[in-house]
């Protein structure tokens, strides 16, 4: 039976780091003979162990394994509650080599395994070396002097600056939600939105953006407001609210799912003295996006 050459990790975000990592192992497992296959944890262990999971992670467990299946290498979840509490030594024995048939390894210069992170990357080349099997620890993958990290995308993504996100992650940062029932204020004033339920998990980034938008199987364009709506009916303490005005749209999508990308900020939240004010800027906003969103490619 042919082996299978490894790469393991969390890959949240499937950034330009971790596409360089898995185009390694192609070229590894080709070296080898072998077959590559990227072993993955749907939920970041960070999250699953967090006592605040709220707005830890850049890819639900559906979107990464839609991430990883369009790169075209193999890849296999897996189950983190089967293995949190498990050694490095048995997971190095019963998960890579006797499960899944290891022939070669191939991981990141930060990469830990087994109860409390135990055993690291040199770790790892130390057992496979005694074992004959071939092992690469990759240097991170570096944007000028900075390394691209799942962790430093997350803290610009909380700061909203989508440019620079979206460019470490080599794609649009994308966020699905339902479609909820709001106080249709927006309709009042002009702007209906769609008023979505992402889940606790997904990193929302605060501010008013330019977005793609699909529903269904259209695309359409506008702009999203994510926050806690400081100018009426202020929801502090508790998640930001997704809000998104569709361009030139009018049609009862309750209850579906829809999916925006993001493709740059417009502004931050803001808080106005009255409602005409707001709208104003409303009217301002929707100019700028229609300027970003024709340049804008996904």
């Amino acid at each position: 039976m042919k082996k299978n050459f490894i790469t393991i990790g969390t890959f949240d975000g499937v950034h330009a780091g971790h596409r360089f990592l898995i185009n390694q192992l192609e070229i590894l497992a080709a070296r080898y003979r072998q077959k590559p296959l990227v072993l993955y944890f749907p939920l970041p262990p960070k999250t699953l162990l967090g006592i605040k999971p709220e707005m830890t992670v850049l890819t639900l467990p559906k979107e990464k394994k839609n991430y990883l299946r369009e790169l075209g290498t193999p890849a296999q979840a897996l189950d983190f509650s089967s293995c949190r509490n498990m050694r490095a030594e048995k997971f190095f024995k019963e998960i890579l080599l006797k499960k899944y048939n290891m022939g070669g390894l191939i991981v990141g210069a930060d990469f830990a395994l087994g109860k409390d992170r135990e055993a690291g990357a040199e770790w790892l080349k130390e057992r496979c070396q005694a074992l004959h099997i071939p092992c690469e620890i990759v240097r991170f993958y570096k944007t000028g002097t900075q390394k691209i990290s799942s962790s430093l995308v997350r803290k610009i993504l909380a700061t909203g600056d989508i440019a620079r996100a979206n460019a470490l992650l080599g794609r649009p940062y994308e966020l699905t939600g339902k479609v909820i029932k709001g106080q249709q204020l927006g309709r009042k004033l002009g702007f209906p939105t769609a008023n979505l339920d992402t889940g606790i998990y997904k990193i929302l980034p605060l501010g008013v953006f330019a977005v793609r938008v699909r529903v269904g199987k259209e695309f359409y364009n506008g702009f999203c407001n994510i926050g806690f709506r400081p100018t009426v009916n202020s929801i502090e303490g508790k998640l930001p609210l997704v809000e998104v005005h569709i361009f030139d749209f009018d049609k009862d999508i309750y209850g579906k799912n829809i999916t925006i990308w993001f493709a740059d900020k417009l502004r931050d939240e803001t808080r106005f003295d009255t409602l005409p004010d707001l709208v104003a800027q409303l009217k301002q906003d929707r100019r700028e996006a229609k300027k970003i969103l024709k340049r804008f490619k996904m």
